[in-house]
């Protein structure tokens, strides 16, 4: 079942769940914050953009070559070019509880500009900055902002607690403070 924005408000003041938290919805640029049954967040500043190589080059996510990504810190916003991709972290810092599952979706103000947003569930007691995975599948250069809102989480709660959580599995992603390449 969907948690309501009640939930979700007395969880990130009890729990530390996000942080920063806002919690009502701020409709200031992009929006971000607390909505009805999730939660809106934010890209920070820092990106790492992958770069065009012409020399035959590939990406293989066993052994990601960090030679293709540019690291960028903005004040504002970026511009991410057709057919691009650029991995970015949430400005939220989470703390999911052990019968807590999260989905995410892109926001709909980007999928109109033909950008989509990929991030992975939050699984129970994962914790940590999330690395989102931002592509521009339109034909023209869009504008990414930082410090804005860029995706939706919905939190989902299980009718028992799990029998291993992200942390008892000690996840390789588990308390991420940087924007993270692939692990294997």
């Amino acid at each position: 079942m969907a948690k309501s924005d009640k939930w979700i408000k007395q969880m990130a003041i009890e729990k530390k769940m996000i942080d920063p938290f806002e919690p009502e919805q701020v409709r200031k640029g992009i929006s971000y914050g607390t909505s009805s049954y999730g939660y809106d967040f934010r890209i920070s500043n820092e990106f790492k953009i992958m770069q065009k190589i012409s020399d035959g080059s590939f990406v293989d996510p066993k052994n990601i070559n960090k030679d293709l990504f540019k690291d960028v810190k903005v004040d504002d916003f970026i511009i991410l070019q057709p057919q691009s991709l650029a991995l970015a972290k949430t400005l939220e810092y989470f703390r999911i509880p052990r019968d807590i599952i999260t989905v995410a979706f892109g926001k709909s103000t980007y999928a109109r500009c033909g950008i989509l947003v990929n991030i992975t569930p939050f699984e129970p007691e994962w914790e940590g900055y999330a690395t989102i995975a931002i592509s521009n599948i339109s034909s023209m250069p869009v504008k990414i902002y930082a410090n804005e809102g860029i995706g939706q989480l919905l939190f989902l709660e299980a009718d028992e607690v799990c029998e291993v959580s992200y942390a008892d599995k000690k996840g390789k992603y588990q308390a991420q403070k940087a924007i993270t390449m692939s692990k294997i």
